[in-house]
């Protein structure tokens, strides 16, 4: 599979089979996200393998009640262990940096047949306290990690996105309220 196959393909998954998820495809998951870029390669991140049932579901709750977190045999926190530098640009670095972290483990678990779900909506302070994380880390997102009971279907709304951003091409390089491609 190539990998702008995964991107066009893949979908948030929110029903699991609850099987256990290889070894071998989770390290290859995790070595994706070792492998994706970060500010001045420095990595400054942490990703928590969470396969506990009952903490599974403690996660749940504390993303205010996504039951489908819990019900995934594995949850992968991912953790920026250094949050007070910036890029250049302004923006905080481990956002950036664990955020691509997590888009290449997605794409992974895709290839091999898994599903995921980005998770943003969660208490971090509950997270946190869940899995003993030091207070100076930021928790970033999770994800649930499982072989999908049914793949989702292409939602209408990723179908008319791809047809405005297709049609608002604005080959200025000025801003516009869509997508701008400067060459």
């Amino acid at each position: 599979m190539d990998v702008f196959t995964a991107i066009n393909q893949r979908s948030s998954v929110r029903a699991y089979k609850d099987t256990d998820v290889e070894e071998d495809k989770l390290r290859k998951i995790l070595e994706a996200a070792r492998l994706s870029p970060s500010a001045s390669n420095r990595q400054e991140w942490k990703f928590i393998v969470v396969r506990n049932k009952e903490v599974r579901r403690k996660l749940a709750k504390a993303a205010f009640g996504q039951s489908f977190i819990g019900e995934a045999p594995v949850v992968i926190v991912a953790c920026a262990t250094e949050s007070k530098s910036f890029m250049a640009c302004g923006q905080p670095t481990y956002t950036v940096d664990v955020s691509i972290a997590c888009s290449f483990m997605i794409l992974q678990a895709y290839e091999l047949g898994l599903g995921t779900c980005w998770i943003g909506a969660f208490r971090e302070d509950e997270v946190k306290r869940i899995l003993k994380i030091p207070e100076h880390v930021r928790v970033v997102a999770m994800t649930p990690l499982d072989i999908q009971i049914n793949p989702p279907r292409r939602s209408p709304e990723r179908v008319w996105m791809k047809s405005c951003a297709m049609k608002s091409m604005n080959e200025t390089g000025i801003w516009s309220s869509r997508i701008n491609l400067v060459s």
